[in-house]
């Protein structure tokens, strides 16, 4: 029986996965994070559960050895220059720095554990947020992501618990190396949302990307329009995850929840509020309770404006985790904005939802919310068409 009802994975040494003081990459916004949900009386020391640093076995259920070996001579300096480049690492996106390796394994054993608490059935529901590095590859570092703890506790899970894995992304930037990771897997359903990759890295992610071999089919995009707002991401959001969910029959869900949508993000051309950080969990607990008795696991990803937006939306999972939305009516503590005022660089939000002011006026939204309707129905064709099929 399950014991407790939400688990939140976090130490302070999650904070070293940190590559420069001017990468975008910035892990304060975690810390931004949880201080804020300890401001609101929403995280208290008993829900909060230590990541352990993954095995090198563990994380090589997903990478290769001889990159995990790049991984630790880069964390001494004992990487060649030519031979880091083969392995995607010290470029502008993933520089290296000291300790990598030790500050990626434990955001991968960050997921690990919070996979643990779930299907060991001592918790619903866990998050990890300072998990969700969704880029990496087999053999090769990618934006941002040195391991691939997505995949990873994917491949744990297959291979522990023989469950079968709805992995959802929310990510603005295609999930391409989780995509990958199970391409041709019949028992993983990768279902990504993202920007088109017309405009945004990494570029993949089309609705043409279904998987392959036993895996055709269990490979679900919605590659969306630049300026796309909230009410078209949340109808292709919502109308793909439960029709995923009534197609693959999952028995845990696991979530990236990129906070890089928003349109305050440096780095991508989506324009939704925080009125979609709300929705996007709101809607994964409803059917991880559905269809998967409770198991829901989230980790957190991208989301590059650290101060306004991602310690709300990541707030936002874990509220809506722990049966906690409540909270977010009216305006944010004054004991978080106190605190970190005079550090931000930009100023700190004050409300839970912007004003109707704050929001940006796109003058294509009829344009853009047609080409991504007609984008959700290519994407669902499948899908649908294999639903038919078994009720005749």
């Amino acid at each position: 029986m399950t014991n407790k009802h939400a688990a939140f994975i976090f130490n302070e040494e999650q904070l070293y996965y940190k590559f420069n003081d001017t990468h975008p990459f910035n892990p304060l916004r975690l810390r931004l994070t949880v201080d804020l949900l300890q401001s609101l009386g929403a995280l208290s020391s008993d829900e909060i559960v230590l990541p352990r640093k993954a095995s090198d076995e563990e994380i090589g259920l997903f990478h290769e050895k001889n990159y995990i070996e790049a991984v630790k001579k880069g964390s001494l300096e004992q990487l060649p220059a030519g031979t880091a480049a083969n392995y995607g690492l010290g470029t502008e996106d993933t520089p290296i720095f000291n300790n990598m390796h030790d500050a990626s394994a434990l955001l991968v054993g960050g997921t690990i554990q919070a996979v643990e608490e779930v299907m060991e059935e001592r918790y619903k529901h866990a998050a990890n947020l300072g998990g969700g590095l969704h880029h990496g590859f087999r053999g090769k570092a990618s934006g941002f992501c040195i391991y691939n703890d997505s995949a990873i506790a994917i491949r744990y899970i297959r291979e522990h618990y023989d469950a079968r894995v709805l992995y959802i992304d929310t990510d603005a930037h295609h999930g391409d190396g989780v995509q990958w990771a199970f391409y041709d897997d019949p028992n993983v359903m990768t279902l990504s949302i993202h920007e088109t990759g017309r405009y945004l890295f990494p570029g993949t992610g089309a609705i043409t990307e279904k998987g392959a071999g036993q895996g055709y089919g269990f490979t679900l995009n919605l590659p969306l329009d630049a300026f796309t707002e909230d009410e078209s991401f949340l109808i292709c959001y919502e109308t793909a995850v439960k029709e995923a969910c009534a197609f693959f029959q999952p028995d845990v869900i696991v979530t990236q929840n990129g906070a890089d949508a928003h349109f305050l993000d440096p780095l991508t051309h989506l324009s939704t509020t925080l009125r979609t950080f709300k929705q996007v969990p709101k809607i994964a607990h409803e059917m991880a309770h559905q269809y998967c008795d409770g198991k829901w696991i989230a980790v957190g990803g991208g989301g590059y404006d650290l101060w306004r937006v991602v310690p709300l939306a990541w707030s936002n999972v874990w509220l809506e985790m722990s049966d906690q939305t409540s909270l977010t009516h009216g305006k944010l503590p004054e004991k978080w904005r106190n605190r970190w005022a005079d550090k931000a660089t930009d100023p700190l939000p004050r409300y839970w939802e912007e004003s109707e002011n704050e929001v940006p006026k796109i003058p294509r939204r009829p344009e853009i919310n047609q080409k991504n309707a007609q984008t959700l129905e290519k994407s669902l064709y499948y899908i649908r068409r294999e639903m038919q099929e078994t009720l005749k």
